[in-house]
């Protein structure tokens, strides 16, 4: 779930939801154009660092949390039936089979990110956790991720908070491997999802927005590197549906 600001919902030791929303950052400079303005040169530089995607369109940073909060706002009452009519319930499975890859035991100390239920609940901001260093033993986080507007900061928080051997896994949607299939699911996902949200849940452009963030999340290797280059070790994936999506694990070494 996403949210406006820099504010987000878990739930730890269970499952949990959260409401995501980017900072700011200055954007350096080396040197001005010949013939450019010093300050024309800072305010496109401050532009192009300060715009972010949401689905196919090009948005502000400051505007993407507002904008995918009021998607999961609209999407709320009917999301599980949805999820259950888009996927024909495969995604139970897909969840089914992130807990069995995580296999937590009695007393794990778990971090669900962009759950969807939960028991113990913290409203902060996933790309700067309001948990200590070091506290977990697990971090989840299923079809969240694309959300956040700063994926490299989220990691790095991950890392952060998660125990020296704990466990980062994420189950997101990710780039089918088969031309085939990928034709179809292209086809399935901008022709049919978007009429099933008008026809169940009265809402085109929400699930509009979804297909379309898919196709703008970073492909299975390249989210590799990303997970990677946010410290963790030991990083794999599997690719589930032929690539629909795949669950990332990655280690605190």
């Amino acid at each position: 779930m996403a949210a406006p600001r820099s504010f987000a919902l878990w739930g730890y030791c269970d499952r949990g939801w959260s409401r995501l929303m980017p900072g700011c950052r200055l954007p350096g400079f080396r040197s001005c154009w010949p013939g450019c303005p010093l300050g024309a040169r800072l305010l496109s530089q401050e532009k192009r660092a300060t715009e972010t995607h949401f689905g196919f369109e090009t948005v502000s940073e400051e505007e993407k949390g507002g904008k995918v909060y009021q998607v999961f706002e609209s999407v709320a009452k009917k999301y599980d039936v949805m999820n259950d009519m888009m996927s024909l319930g495969i995604h139970r499975i897909w969840k089914d089979l992130l807990l069995w890859k995580m296999r937590p035991f009695p007393g794990t100390q778990l971090l669900d990110v962009a759950g969807g239920t939960g028991l113990a609940w913290v409203l902060g901001d996933a790309e700067e956790l309001p948990f200590d260093e070091d506290k977990f033993d697990v971090y989840t986080i299923a079809f969240g991720i694309r959300n956040v507007t700063h994926i490299d900061r989220a990691l790095q928080e991950a890392h952060r908070v998660l125990k020296p051997g704990g466990r980062f896994l994420c189950l997101e949607f990710s780039q089918v491997n088969n031309p085939l299939v990928s034709r179809l699911y292209d086809l399935y996902s901008f022709q049919v999802i978007p009429v099933l949200g008008e026809v169940i849940a009265g809402d085109w452009k929400s699930y509009q927005y979804l297909v379309e963030s898919i196709r703008q999340f970073p492909p299975q290797e390249e989210f590799k590197e990303m997970i990677e280059d946010a410290g963790f070790q030991k990083v794999t994936y599997e690719s589930l549906t032929s690539g629909i999506v795949a669950i990332h694990s990655g280690f605190k070494l």
